[in-house]
């Protein structure tokens, strides 16, 4: 090989290692924790200009594959906000790449120019997965809704069935009240007072009793609430409205009208009626009344099966972080959350940075949906897509314009079964469901996804120039006010702890109000 050749290689050799180096910046968000040193201290947009003067630290943009700029900055309403170095990708056979605004909620500084030495020692050779473009927010949860029909209808007895969704209206099954009943303790009358009684303890009419003869006019009965009205009686005088004289007559101290405190059958439906559409998710209340019009069991739609990947060396599953190791919070806190979005997950399997143990976990799985955390991104044990790729998976969105979260993926296995991967980061990992997991569940259980509310933020809530952003937020006096919560860093918690519901925040920023997403 000559010189020239030689330096031309290595030239190749060293853009494609910088790109692989941007795009590892570019997924700094689930970079694996074992390698702590490299990570650069994330600073906010607004920090952006807060960076020392006439340091060579410049703030790094972060691009899809095919949209990186040929050169210099990104420019922002004319000012200039990041640097990237030169990426080859499709660009260089079909035009000119198209710039867009760089990331919002972390700009970590680095050094340039140490960057490009450290890329300088990395090989060309590495081809980690680099997603074409990030998928916008709104279309990422209609592709996720899109993706899945609803799962067969079950049987289930009515203690089995809550928080499913009814496949079939709820249809009465008899009249309710299927006779008409008491409504009060007190006497059932007959016709204008006042009324004559039985002797005291007889013909009391008791509910569950076997109804009493017909009740002739100018008398009365002692009658309990949901008791049977005996045939002829006119009203029920409640026990406060009436006083029995030392004649055992029974004298009314108000007005008594013609049908006054009797619950006539049929009142609240007739047998046929449709009481709940299908699509209707099963509460308690649901629940009552479809053993009140005579149901046993109902039809639903089964719960989605979902197996849960936990991806990560470093994650522990007790006691406190030490030696560079971090506590799992996403194991615990997936399956009640799935739970609570109409799923059945199976307990969390911890896998760690295996990609043969991936391979394996979700090619024998079963499940209708494969959960999977971190790993996503395209580190050098980010084993995600190359594994999706050997089982010859179809991806339906890879990446999406959203903060925090934008790693995050879904891709078809099978006919009937799917894989959401989230990012490794707590939040980010939160953003994911709500993005894909709950449309998706939303059509594989086949209940409706709740339209956001809209709310006004209280204080300003700042957007991404192109991306969504999903903030915590909380209430303040009233559902129709938010106000946006500190701690909505990817990797933290403490937010969303306190949080009544997700901000979602167009690329731009928020107009006069946001929609907002409930939490379970």
């Amino acid at each position: 090989m000559s010189d020239a050749d030689a330096d031309s290689s290595l030239d190749r050799a060293t853009d494609e290692a910088l790109a692989l180096f941007a795009d590892d910046r570019r997924s700094h968000h689930a970079l694996p924790a074992d390698r702590p040193a490299d990570r650069r201290a994330e600073r906010t947009a607004h920090d952006v200009d807060d960076a020392p003067r006439g340091s060579t630290r410049a703030p790094f943009a972060y691009f899809p594959f095919d949209e990186i700029p040929v050169g210099g900055g990104v420019v922002d309403g004319g000012r200039s906000v990041g640097t990237t170095p030169r990426r080859p990708g499709p660009e260089d056979e079909t035009g000119p790449a198209t710039a867009i605004a760089p990331a919002f909620d972390a700009f970590p500084f680095i050094d340039v120019a140490e960057d490009e030495k450290r890329a300088r020692h990395m090989t060309a050779d590495a081809t980690p997965h680099c997603a074409p473009h990030s998928t916008p927010w709104p279309t990422a949860r209609a592709v996720a809704a899109a993706a899945a029909e609803a799962l067969p209808a079950e049987e289930r007895p009515l203690g089995d069935a809550l928080g499913q969704v009814l496949a079939e209206p709820l249809v009465a099954l008899t009249d309710l009240p299927s006779f008409d009943t008491s409504a009060m303790d007190g006497w059932a009358v007959s016709g204008p007072g006042p009324w004559r009684l039985p002797p005291p303890g007889e013909q009391d009419v008791l509910a569950g009793r076997p109804g009493t003869g017909p009740l002739r006019d100018g008398h009365a009965l002692r009658i309990a609430t949901g008791a049977r009205i005996p045939a002829g009686a006119t009203a029920v005088l409640r026990s406060e409205h009436g006083e029995v004289t030392m004649q055992g007559e029974l004298l009314a101290n108000r007005h008594v009208s013609h049908g006054q405190d009797i619950r006539p059958r049929g009142g609240e439906c007739r047998q046929g009626d449709r009481l709940v559409p299908a699509g209707t998710v099963v509460t308690p209340p649901l629940l009552g009344l479809a053993a009140a019009a005579g149901y046993d069991t109902l039809t639903v739609t089964r719960r989605p099966r979902v197996d849960v990947l936990v991806l990560g060396d470093e994650l522990l599953q007790e006691g406190l972080p030490e030696g560079g190791l971090i506590r799992d919070a996403l194991g615990p806190m997936l399956g009640p959350w799935l739970r609570a979005l109409g799923a059945d997950p199976g307990e969390a399997l911890r896998i760690g940075d295996d990609a043969d143990a991936l391979y394996a976990a979700l090619d024998t799985s079963t499940a209708d949906v494969v959960v999977t955390t971190g790993g996503t991104a395209s580190g050098p044990v980010d084993h995600v897509h190359p594994t999706l790729h050997r089982l010859g998976a179809e991806l339906l969105v890879d990446g999406v314009a959203v903060r925090p979260g934008h790693p995050m993926l879904l891709a078809r296995l099978a006919p009937g079964r799917l894989v959401v991967g989230l990012p490794g980061n707590p939040l980010a990992a939160v953003a994911g469901l709500l993005t894909l997991a709950e449309p998706l569940l939303c059509a594989l259980t086949g209940r409706a996804v709740d339209e956001p509310a809209r709310a006004v933020p209280v204080e300003e809530v700042p957007g991404h120039p192109a991306d969504t952003r999903l903030v915590p937020v909380t209430y303040a006096g009233g559902r129709g006010r938010v106000r946006p919560l500190r701690f909505h860093g990817p990797a933290m918690l403490r937010g969303l702890a306190a949080a009544d519901a997700l901000a979602v925040v167009p690329p731009g920023g928020a107009g006069r109000s946001v929609e907002v997403l409930k939490l379970p």
